[in-house]
């Protein structure tokens, strides 16, 4: 039976690269993206990306975390729902000249995780952990109920914490924008070797009943100490529970 499925496999590769010069992908060329792990109910892994293409993975190259190691038995490293960043190679799609294309086959050139975390409430006994160090906030975007960011701060050997914070309280219409703060705790690291992350947030938590969209603000404080401060809107209304 693994003789057979092997068989299957390897034909449909080479059936997908035959196509290549007529669909107009070429080997050679590669995508950058962020999405999320979709698991099928057949166990299989498919990437959902930021712009709502969904990725089909045919082969994989390996699978690296957010500490830098390297894992090549992917599927093993990779649950439902983890954020990841993906190089990839399209092979084929699932559209005719008249559809929209949305669905993807590709080889995964590398996938690296990305960190993902809720929003948090600002307590007297993580206060101090939460920190107060700068970190420069280079871009952000909005997908769904994620918001992401892509930063810059300064280190060296010590491991940083990023962090979305809010003050506790019920969460009402009357209190809206909801005011955010993004949180850096360097560890007393030194301000040596320039390094970029990129961390996203679900704002899931932040949704208020009887709404479908909720503002916010969220800001942050550069090394020089000024404050990047930015209104946007949390729109639920498409989205699940």
């Amino acid at each position: 039976m693994k003789k057979f499925r092997i068989g299957i496999f390897i034909g449909l590769i080479l059936l997908i690269v035959g196509c290549l010069d007529d669909d107009g992908y070429s080997l050679d060329k590669m995508w950058i993206g962020f999405g999320v792990v979709q698991e099928s109910d057949d166990e299989q892994l498919s990437v959902v990306m930021d712009n709502g293409d969904k990725l089909i993975p045919i082969t994989w190259s390996y699978y690296q975390t957010r500490d830098g190691q390297l894992f090549q038995d992917v599927q093993n490293h990779l649950e439902n729902g983890d954020r990841v960043i993906v190089n990839y190679t399209i092979l084929d799609d699932d559209g005719s000249d008249a559809d929209e294309i949305e669905t993807f086959f590709v080889k995964v050139n590398s996938i690296k995780s990305v960190l993902m975390k809720g929003v948090m409430n600002i307590t007297p006994e993580i206060e101090d952990s939460l920190g107060n160090d700068p970190i420069i906030v280079e871009d952000y975007w909005m997908t769904d109920s994620l918001l992401t960011f892509k930063l810059k701060y300064w280190g060296y050997n010590q491991t940083h914490f990023l962090n979305l914070v809010k003050y506790p309280g019920e969460l009402t219409e009357s209190n809206l924008p909801i005011e955010l703060e993004l949180r850096h705790n360097a560890n007393d690291d030194e301000e040596t070797v320039p390094y970029s992350a990129f961390v996203s947030f679900s704002l899931n938590e932040l949704r208020i009943d009887g709404l479908d969209s909720i503002q916010f603000v969220f800001t942050s404080t550069d090394y020089e100490g000024i404050e990047f401060s930015v209104d946007d809107v949390f729109d639920y209304s498409a989205l699940g529970e």
